[in-house]
This record gives C-alpha cells, sequence and structure tokens, in this order.
C-alpha cells in the first residue's frame, strides 16, 4: 500500500471538446472566444481573411502549457485514444507492481531479519519522491505534461484488476520463483510500456511545429550554460535540502528504539537536530534566496488550496499509522495466505475503482464536489474507529473487509476532492505546480505516517510478546519479532501463536488510535474548502477529453 498513494493521487476529470468547435475555420473560432473570458483565451485573435495562421497558444504562459496546447491543436482523435489507451496500461502496470510490493514488503525485510522495520525503506523512499514532485513540476510546465485531463474513473480501472491480480502474483512470485524477481521484473516492464507514449507526444510535438501551431525556440546557451540554467531552473540547492532534511528528521523515529540508548543516543539527537534545522533553513532558502523558488508561495494564499492540501496530509498520516503492518496481521492472526491477504488489503483499490465512476459522473452533472467530504469525513472516521474493536484475535475476516469497504468510500472522496478543488483553485499555467504541492504535502504525510507506524511498532509488538509468549517459546523471541515466517510457522491454536496474535492486536490497536485521533482535524480543513462551482471552471482548447 505504501507505493499507492504516489498512484492514486495523479487521477482527473475527463472533459470532451466537441468535435465541430476543432472543425470549425479560425475566423469563426477567434470571433466567439474574443467573447470569452480574456484569461481563458488561448488564440491569437483573427485580423484578417488575408492574414490567417494557425491557432497558436498564448504567449503568456508557460513554455512547456504551450507545447501541450499546441499538441492539442494537432493530433487526431484516433492518436488522443491512442494515448489514453497507452496511459492506462501505464497505469495498469504502476498498479500491478504496486500490488505485488505491497504483498511481498513482509517478507523482503524479513529476509533480513527486520520485519519490524518493514516500513523504513518506503518512508525514506516517499521523502526522497516528495523532493522530486516540485521539480518534475517545473520539467513539465517547461517541457510539457503528460496530458492532466484524465479521469480519476478512467485511471482507476486497472486496479479494480490488479486488486486480485497483483495478490496472487506476489503469492506465485514468493513461492515458485523468488521476491527478488517479483519486484525486479519491473524495471523492465515498465519502460517497455512507457515508450509508445514518448514517442507519440514527440512526433505530434514535431507536428505542431510543421503546421505552425508551435514555434520553435533556440536558448543560445552553450553547454555549461545550459548546466548552470538548469542547476538554477531546477532548485537543486532547495532539492537536496528539503530531501536531507526530511530524511535526516525522520529516520530518528524508525530506528531509536534500535539504538544502543534509545532516544538517549548521541547520534539520534544529532539527527532530529541537523533534520530540524536543514527544514528550517530551506524554507528561509526558498523565500528570500533562491532565485527561481521550488515552492510557489502564492498558492499559500489560497483557502482551497491550503485546505486541500492539509486535508490530504491529514487523511495519508491517519492511514499509514496503521496500514504497514495490515497484512501481516492478516496472515498472522486471521491466517489468510499472501493473496488472500492481499485481496482484503486491496479492498481500496476495488471499491474507489468503482465508486469514482459514479462520483466522477454527479460532480460533472451537479458541478459541486464540497457536499461529498460532508459524508466522507465522518463515514472514515467511524469506520476507524470500528477497527480498532474488530483488532482482536478469532475475529472473523468478514469484520475487516467491511471496514476496509468504508474506509474505501470515504479516501476515494478525499482523493477526487482534493485534486478538483486544486484544479478549480489555480489557472491552467499554474496547475503543475499546485498538484506538486499537494503531491508533496501528501506524500510528507504518509512518510511521517509510516514513521509513526513504525515507531509505535518497534515499541509496543516486541514489548507485548514479552508479556503474552509462553516460557518456552521466549528463547526463540528476536526471531518471532522480525521474522513473518517464523510467526506463522507456529500452528493456529497454539499458545504460542495465541500469543503472538494478542500481541498484534496491542500494538494494531494504539497505531489505529493514532490514525483516529489526527483524522479529526479533517474537518477544519473541509470547512476552508470553498464550493467551486466546477461549470463555470474553463476547460483547456483543442482535441481533449
Amino acid at each position: 500500500m505504501a507505493i499507492r498513494p504516489l498512484i492514486r493521487r495523479a487521477r482527473a476529470v475527463f472533459h470532451r471538446m466537441s468535435a465541430d468547435e476543432t472543425a470549425r475555420p479560425v475566423t469563426d473560432r477567434a470571433t466567439e472566444e474574443s467573447k470569452q473570458d480574456p484569461i481563458t483565451t488561448n488564440v491569437v485573435p483573427h485580423i484578417g481573411a488575408e492574414d490567417q495562421q494557425p491557432d497558436i497558444p498564448s504567449e503568456d504562459v508557460q513554455h512547456g502549457v504551450r507545447d501541450v496546447e499546441a499538441v492539442t491543436l494537432t493530433w487526431s482523435k484516433t492518436t488522443l485514444m491512442a494515448v489514453f489507451i497507452n496511459i492506462w496500461f501505464l497505469y495498469f502496470v504502476n498498479a500491478f507492481q504496486s500490488s505485488v510490493f505491497y504483498s511481498l514488503s513482509a517478507y523482503v525485510s524479513s529476509s533480513f531479519q527486520s520485519h519490524s522495520l518493514s516500513g523504513l525503506p518506503t518512508a525514506l523512499a516517499d521523502a526522497f519522491s516528495a523532493a522530486v514532485f516540485l521539480p518534475v513540476a517545473k520539467l513539465m510546465d517547461t517541457w510539457g505534461p503528460l496530458n492532466r485531463g484524465l479521469a480519476y474513473a478512467f485511471t482507476s480501472s486497472p486496479y479494480i484488476i490488479t486488486a486480485f491480480a497483483g495478490s496472487k502474483v506476489a503469492d506465485e512470485f514468493y513461492y515458485q520463483v523468488s521476491w527478488r524477481w517479483g519486484l525486479g521484473c519491473w524495471a523492465i516492464i515498465f519502460p517497455i510500456v512507457a515508450a509508445p507514449l514518448y514517442f507519440m507526444l514527440k512526433f505530434n510535438l514535431r507536428k505542431a511545429e510543421k503546421e505552425g501551431h508551435r514555434r520553435k525556440e533556440k536558448s543560445g546557451r552553450t553547454f555549461l550554460q545550459s548546466i548552470w540554467y538548469w542547476f538554477l531552473e531546477f532548485d537543486l540547492i532547495g532539492v537536496v535540502m528539503f530531501t536531507a532534511g526530511l530524511v535526516v528528521f525522520e529516520l530518528p523515529f524508525d530506528i531509536a528504539s534500535e539504538a544502543p540508548n534509545g532516544w538517549g543516543t548521541g547520534y539520534i539527537i544529532a539527527m532530529l537536530v541537523v533534520g530540524f534545522s536543514m527544514l528550517f533553513f530551506f524554507a528561509i532558502y526558498e523565500k528570500w534566496i533562491a532565485l527561481t523558488p521550488l515552492l510557489n508561495f502564492s498558492f499559500l494564499t489560497d483557502r482551497t488550496v491550503i485546505g486541500a492540501c492539509l486535508l490530504d496530509a491529514t487523511y495519508q498520516l491517519s492511514y499509514y499509522c496503521w496500514n504497514n503492518y495490515f497484512t501481516s496481521f492478516l496472515q498472522v492472526v486471521n491466517g489468510l495466505t499472501i493473496a488472500e491477504a492481499g485481496y482484503v488489503s486491496n479492498t481500496f483499490d476495488v471499491v474507489s475503482g468503482v465508486l469514482l465512476l459514479g462520483v466522477g459522473w454527479t460532480i460533472r452533472r451537479t458541478g459541486r464536489f464540497k457536499w461529498l467530504l460532508y459524508i466522507a469525513v465522518p463515514l472514515y472516521i467511524f469506520a476507524q474507529g470500528l477497527m480498532i474493536y474488530f483488532r482482536k484475535p478469532n475475529m472473523s475476516v468478514g469484520y475487516q473487509v467491511m471496514c476496509q469497504i468504508f474506509i474505501s468510500i470515504g479516501g476515494a472522496i478525499f482523493i477526487i476532492v482534493e485534486q478538483l478543488a486544486i484544479l478549480a483553485a489555480v489557472d491552467h499555467q499554474h496547475v503543475a505546480a499546485a498538484l506538486a504541492l499537494l503531491n508533496v504535502v501528501g506524500t510528507i504525510g504518509d512518510s511521517a505516517g509510516l514513521t509513526i507506524c513504525t515507531a509505535i511498532w518497534t515499541n509496543t509488538y516486541e514489548k507485548a510478546l514479552v508479556r503474552y509468549l509462553p516460557v518456552s517459546a521466549l528463547n526463540n523471541l528476536e526471531n518471532i519479532y522480525e521474522d513473518i515466517t517464523v510467526q506463522t510457522s507456529y500452528p493456529i491454536g497454539s499458545a504460542t501463536r495465541l500469543a503472538i496474535q494478542k500481541a498484534y492486536a496491542y500494538a494494531e490497536v494504539r497505531m489505529l488510535s493514532a490514525g483516529l485521533g489526527v483524522m479529526v482535524l479533517a474537518f477544519a480543513w473541509t470547512i476552508m474548502i470553498k464550493d467551486i462551482d466546477l461549470k463555470k471552471v474553463a476547460q483547456v482548447k483543442g482535441t481533449v477529453f
């Protein structure tokens, strides 16, 4: 589950431009568009019949935004469909590898005798990816996006398939091949699937140049000047400061229990001080020193953007306070296989894939989205509270599925509303930067949630094992604590297995309680978000959905 927030947050709503709109002569389009809000007009006005020129995107937007608008003026609907099909397969592959990784992560960490730290690699990866979102947004705005008009429902559909297939494939990899190939094969598969999309977009960009929709620009910089220019443009100093600060600050929460003197260990204290200081200086650097800051501080004055970002951070933190050890819980406490545990834990992917079709259609018909939060927030809190009660040995796994369905309904609504709020609150050329800010804050939230989850687990589970294990099993305490294969090797119903199950329940209840307490803040963030009428938000020109 740990990679899924990076996938789920990448979903949008389809809107189709009518066929006759793209087929009209330039004179008619320019006349009609001159009556529209000048902010939404992206085509150079027509002067005279003898001076007709191809449609050219507005010069007052960023280079990459002009490129993608030029492409939409060039490609055919057949090409557009091919692009969306390729994107669907990209989501399919990404969802597949996410499901496989989630199912195998406990066994990967156990193979290194570190089951208790299974969330640490993902927490660190999330910290790195949070820093990458902002420069990538700049890259998109400079070199052009991979089309942000995708529907959430469209990009959710692969998850319905991979929720079941991914878990089964993970099971087969672990028992028939190896977990190493289960993870490594995606490094080969993904580039192969992504290549056609790259070449289609590149081809249509050149076609736009030939037809006059795009003006090719030359920088006039030397090679060394270009290196220096992009070094400043992507604010690599800020990226390093933010990444290092976040990683160094979060790491002690995961490893303090393993340190010689716990929180009193010298290097633990040093990491906390250095990490916090780097994040503090990063904020100062971005505000007053950086020539091209990563953060667009103007977004922080919009209450809708702030509310959406804080809601995302709260939801991600709350969810990952308990989720990392959920598949392990299902296997150890409920006796499920790798595949079966994956089916239960991937309930979100199935429910959201179906639910978003209805939610997306409803939002498109009404033009409003905020009202959904008044349903989703209480439902999510209610479901997380129920999970606290049902995290006990000998409880039917059906109760876990029921809670997951409720969690999935609430979480799916959060994701679609957060991004719609961002898209409605900013203009077209700042969409990438605003969505990047949303992703950064959300990814920091899930990284923090994983950190809290690991900290609670390492400070409760082993102590609970010492308390509950029969004397005959105490000599194997370390192996039981660090290896899920050892935990599941004890027969269900035996005194040792029951003790392990009770220890799991003890730790899980405390992780869920922490997440539940954080989630109450979602009510405040919901109030901050404006109820924007999406029907009044202008759409991009050209052949788009």
